[in-house]
């Protein structure tokens, strides 16, 4: 027999009352909360767990459920007072940061991410691993070294596996120095390396399809980034949550975390901007929009030509010339799939891309051949397209990688045209094998 559904306390908080109002509309629209759920890309505990004001929701997602439930704004202007109540709670967020965070600032901190008590069974509790007391120069590094690792193996194994089962102990770790005493020298230094660690897991959870996560992680990043100043820092979260909004069907939100990110554009490297405008150029293309997207590509191209090597952050590396080349090569790519679009200059792109990423960075260049790949096969000669897509589905079956997965399964829906073809057959066979490990 189903259980009652939690009576909701609507006097607790403004944000209370939206998740109450928010079940109200729900049932009003005869929708259980997974059905609701689906319309928005997140799980039905998700939702329930947002109407019992048990998890964080934002302006967005506010949006996205008011539209799904054609609440006619009701929901949107009631958000309003949510923001309100937030800021005043925040009053003293631009003071400088204290030797200790303040209990109510580690414990918002503490909601971006998901519950760590239920921590996965194994041999060891992690919740035995107490962070100090004190924060030394030390665990910052730790903490950067930590980020630099994951993401590499992030690059070369994709984010599932074991990339996205050794997370937890770290976050656990890195999160808890937040309420740790820290000398004034190093605050900015700690929220900067715990925001860089939180959004390179984030990034991986994308990769894994671990939305929710992605998303907490990705946010907690960029409030992190925000406490310590780092602009650069901040332009990174931003444009890991604009593709994942793209990615998840929703490019006008993608489109307003990239220019988010680029607010204050003067305050960027070259490569950061063009990172930036690549993600505008992919919001576009994907609502259709060709002379938008191509004037962000155009764009992207200008600042990138003047950039030095020198200038950026370690960890903006990955940025050269193969991957600026993918990135703009799969904005190129949807706008080629439009019609009347030419593939000229996707295909010039992507092929750049692919020719010039190193064995670093495995999943770039099996993404960048994929898309590639059906390009060629949507567009040209499949003869043409095959030995592209084995060189792809070679790495992609050393991945563990959702993403690589969804492209190579659409490179398999251009390939029915072909149903005759022998070799193309094959190589259908072959995705599917490639799948299923």
């Amino acid at each position: 027999m189903p259980q009652k559904p939690k009576c909701l306390d609507d006097t607790k908080s403004v944000r209370a009352w939206w998740g109450k109002e928010l079940r109200n509309w729900r049932n009003v629209r005869s929708l259980s909360s997974k059905e609701l759920g689906k319309k928005v890309h997140l799980s039905g505990t998700m939702i329930e767990r947002i109407e019992k004001d048990e998890r964080l929701c934002d302006a967005g997602l506010a949006r996205r459920l008011d539209d799904a439930l054609d609440a006619g704004g009701a929901l949107r202007r009631l958000w309003r007072l949510v923001e309100e109540e937030a800021a005043g709670q925040s009053a003293d967020a631009d003071s400088p940061a204290p030797d200790r965070l303040p209990a109510g600032k580690a414990k918002k901190a503490a909601q971006f991410t998901w519950e760590l008590d239920e921590h996965p069974p194994g041999l060891i509790d992690l919740r035995r691993a107490e962070p100090p007391t004190v924060v030394r120069p030390e665990d910052i590094a730790q903490i950067l070294d930590a980020a630099t690792v994951i993401a590499e193996w992030d690059n070369l194994y994709g984010g599932g596996g074991i990339v996205r089962s050794s997370l937890y102990g770290q976050l656990l770790w890195a999160r808890g120095l937040l309420a740790a005493q820290c000398p004034a020298a190093l605050g900015a230094d700690l929220f900067a390396a715990v925001g860089r660690l939180s959004i390179v897991m984030g990034a991986s959870a994308f990769d894994a399809y671990e939305h929710e996560d992605a998303t907490r992680l990705l946010r907690f990043g960029r409030w992190c980034a925000e406490r310590a100043d780092d602009w650069h820092l901040r332009a990174a979260a931003l444009n890991w949550l604009a593709r994942q909004s793209i990615w998840c069907g929703t490019p006008d939100e993608g489109l307003t975390h990239a220019e988010d990110g680029l607010v204050r554009a003067d305050r960027l490297t070259p490569r950061e901007q063009a990172m930036l405008h690549n993600a505008r150029a992919r919001a576009w293309a994907k609502m259709g929009r060709p002379g938008q997207a191509l004037t962000a590509i155009g764009r992207s191209d200008e600042v990138f030509g003047p950039a030095k090597g020198d200038e950026d952050t370690v960890w903006m590396s990955f940025y050269d010339d193969a991957q600026h080349h993918g990135d703009t090569g799969h904005a190129a790519f949807d706008l080629a799939l439009l019609s009347g679009q030419s593939p000229e200059v996707a295909t010039a792109r992507l092929t750049r891309a692919v020719d010039g990423y190193t064995d670093v960075y495995v999943r770039s260049r099996a993404l960048s051949g994929t898309k590639l790949a059906t390009l060629i096969m949507a567009t040209g000669d499949p003869e043409e397209a095959l030995p592209v897509a084995h060189r792809a589905l070679d790495e992609v079956g050393r991945l563990r990688s959702n993403r690589a997965v969804e492209d190579v399964m659409n490179l398999s829906k251009e390939c029915r045209r072909y149903a005759d073809d022998a070799e193309v057959a094959a190589l259908r066979e072959r995705i599917a094998s490639t799948v299923r490990l």
